[in-house]
């Protein structure tokens, strides 16, 4: 079969042959239809992760890890889970008996490449926001760093769950402008000076943020934090719900200790998440797809050309999909 081979650590993968997968008692052989490429591809097949080593223990190895496919009995439906050295980005994949629990029908209407790029990406900020913030109603949201593809569905998930206020962040115009149509009710354009921002962030929190979506970590989280220091003395107003998730501003901040002392915030990492809460998000995520009230911009690509599509830098904004013959 044709696949998405990585030789080591830090290439992109090439579209080669490779042996087909043997399904053992108990496994799923999928005949795939549609691979998300994300972030997570890139940085374990970098050798970076620390789930890298266990994710590619041998060397060739197919990319990968969950996807959209056609079982033996006709079902279409979205997979996750693989055994070294398959992955997912091939003309056929195995999911282990181990995984088989967590394979959902794609439900009619639903287009698979959509299937494939929207559900993960969506379960970040639906699991930050419901169980590891625990949103109320009427709360405003900071999505910090909201340009991205799962900012931009963070900013419809806080507004889907009762929001009263959104704030996204980001660097490029024209995506801060289509934030707007995705519910958000005030962006911040972070290529401004460090005061400016840190003005528009003050400017923007009305009442006070409830809860950050950090996206970005690095100076821009640095200066927020900064902003987030009352000037008066006194206790804290509220608390401030800050979910750690990405670090594409950099992976350190700087943070003094009256920052967390005298502010409310409370800093929690987006896997701080009870595993039991994976089944409710994942049905909502896919009543929300069947009912269309989530969008994402995708962008498919062959198999063939997935070498290519590893490489590039413009796809801000948009996921993806890798499409196989």
């Amino acid at each position: 079969m044709k696949a998405a081979v990585l030789h080591k650590f830090g290439e992109a993968p090439r579209y080669e042959d490779f042996p087909d997968p043997v399904p053992e008692k108990g496994d799923a052989l999928v005949r795939v239809k549609a691979v998300a490429l994300e972030n997570f591809d890139r940085v374990t097949a970098n050798g970076t992760h620390y789930s890298s080593r266990q994710l590619f223990p041998i060397f060739p190895a197919i990319v990968g890890h969950s996807g959209v496919g056609i079982l033996d009995d006709g079902t279409m439906a979205a997979f996750g889970g693989s055994k070294p050295p398959y992955g997912t980005m091939a003309e056929k994949a195995v999911v282990p008996q181990m995984y088989r629990m967590y394979m959902t029908p794609i439900p009619d209407g639903v287009e698979l490449a959509i299937a494939a790029a929207l559900p993960s990406s969506s379960l970040t900020s639906l699991l930050a926001l419901k169980w590891g913030a625990k949103m109320q109603v009427g709360e405003t949201v900071l999505i910090n760093g909201a340009t991205g593809v799962s900012g931009k569905l963070g900013v419809q998930i806080a507004k889907l769950l009762g929001a009263g206020r959104v704030v996204g962040t980001g660097r490029q115009e024209e995506a801060l402008k289509s934030l707007e149509g995705l519910g958000a009710d005030a962006v911040i354009d972070l290529k401004q000076s460090d005061e400016k921002v840190a003005e528009a962030f003050i400017k923007e929190a009305g009442k006070g943020y409830n809860i950050v979506l950090d996206f970005l970590w690095g100076p821009p989280t640095e200066i927020l934090l900064k902003t987030l220091v009352p000037k008066e003395a006194g206790f804290p107003q509220r608390r401030i719900r800050l979910m750690q998730i990405g670090e594409s501003a950099g992976p350190t901040i700087s943070l003094s200790g009256e920052e967390v002392r005298t502010s409310g915030l409370e800093i929690s990492g987006a896997g701080n998440i009870p595993f039991e809460a994976l089944p409710e998000a994942t049905k909502q995520i896919w009543d929300w797809m069947k009912d269309n009230k989530l969008r994402i911009d995708i962008e498919r690509v062959p198999l063939k050309d997935v070498e290519q599509a590893w490489l590039r830098k413009d796809v801000s904004g948009k996921r993806l999909v890798i499409i196989p013959p």
